[in-house]
């Protein structure tokens, strides 16, 4: 594997889900990212789809010393920059592009890029990159579709993301093509709005325990 996929996979540490968050008021970011800690998923996804979202990662990299705070919904180099300059660990997209490609070339930070055609797991295996984003994946074939992948492109690993539940978590990661998955499932926006950490903390904890 390339040096940065290593560097990806150092930073998720064997965590079988990666929460993905949209924050919408930015005083929850850092309880909720220690909440998830405290319940075993240091590495967080924040994405940009709220207008506090930067500010979000950057509260959490400032004051949240145990969580890998990632920027998630990034489209283009300027947000991948901006991303990078908040304290973003690493950056998640829903795709892949030139543009993407070259901004993630020319930064110490990893990306993961979203993909699910055998043009587009190509194209970002040429650029060096064996860890990607399989987005939407309930939605483009699912479990089916990574079992078609895993012997003709068999050195690229994904982590699926979109529609993934508590419920099927465990059959996405049962796949040997699979490193972890994405979801909110473990950050329901009623329990975030309602402040209840400790709730959302034990869902975490049973997320973390989840077999690959």
């Amino acid at each position: 594997m390339t040096s940065k996929t290593e560097k990806l996979l150092s930073l998720l540490n064997g965590q079988p889900v990666i929460p993905v968050l949209k924050i919408a008021n930015v005083a929850d970011a850092v309880p909720l990212a220690r909440a998830l800690s405290r319940g075993g998923l240091r590495a967080i996804e924040i994405t940009l789809r709220t207008a506090d979202a930067l500010e979000a990662i950057r509260r959490v990299a400032a004051e949240v010393e145990e969580a890998v705070v990632g920027a998630g919904t990034i489209l283009d180099a300027r947000q991948f920059e901006e991303a990078a300059d908040a304290g973003s660990k690493f950056i998640v997209s829903p795709g892949v592009t030139s543009q993407l490609l070259h901004a993630a070339k020319d930064s110490p930070v990893p990306l993961l890029p979203g993909a699910i055609t055998p043009g587009e797991i190509m194209t970002a295996r040429e650029a060096g990159l064996r860890f990607l984003k399989f987005f939407p994946a309930e939605q483009s074939g699912g479990i089916a579709s990574l079992k078609a992948f895993a012997s003709p492109l068999a050195d690229v690993k994904f982590c699926p993301t979109g529609g993934i539940t508590g419920k099927n978590a465990a059959d996405y990661l049962a796949l040997p093509n699979v490193i972890c998955v994405g979801g909110s499932w473990v950050a329901p926006d009623d329990l975030v709005k309602a402040g209840k950490w400790d709730e959302i903390e034990a869902l975490a904890r049973e997320a973390s325990t989840l077999a690959r």
